[in-house]
């Protein structure tokens, strides 16, 4: 489970003595356990995995805001380091061969915005980790081939 795995982390941080990678793991178990205490039940792991991508949001957030590039170098380790306790999504290029099956109906859809809802709701059918930007971009180039 992704809690149990941010604590084990932890401790191997500690023990590394890896002050950042600790902090940074420390803030997200955090935000599991806050949010825990506000539904006052456990986590489920998609629960768990919503937290940890809002606090990648808020990071992607502040790189956009910061001016100081050792600040943006650090959001951008933690980005890395969070990310990896989440499944991997699929690239553009694996979401467009995904797509292959819809193709047709992703580009007799009204606009772009009709044909994601379409692509996201194939790829989520078969059980696909999608980023919507990344959905997004590959139905924008099926749609203009």
């Amino acid at each position: 489970m992704l809690i149990d795995d941010l604590k084990a982390r932890i401790v191997v941080a500690m023990k590394a003595q890896n002050r950042h990678e600790r902090d940074t793991l420390k803030v997200a178990l955090g935000e599991m356990q806050l949010a825990e205490t506000r539904n006052a039940v456990a986590l489920t792991e998609d629960e768990a995995q919503a937290v940890l991508k809002k606090v990648i949001k808020g990071n992607r957030e502040m790189i956009s805001l910061a001016t100081d590039a050792q600040v943006i170098e650090r959001m951008k380790i933690e980005i890395t380091l969070l990310s990896s306790f989440l499944p991997q999504s699929l690239t553009q290029d694996e979401i467009v061969s995904a797509l292959a099956p819809v193709v047709d109906a992703l580009r007799s859809a009204g606009n772009d915005g009709q044909a994601t809802g379409v692509a996201m709701k194939h790829l989520k059918s078969n059980g696909h980790t999608v980023e919507g930007q990344t959905v997004s971009a590959a139905v924008k180039q099926l749609r203009a081939s």
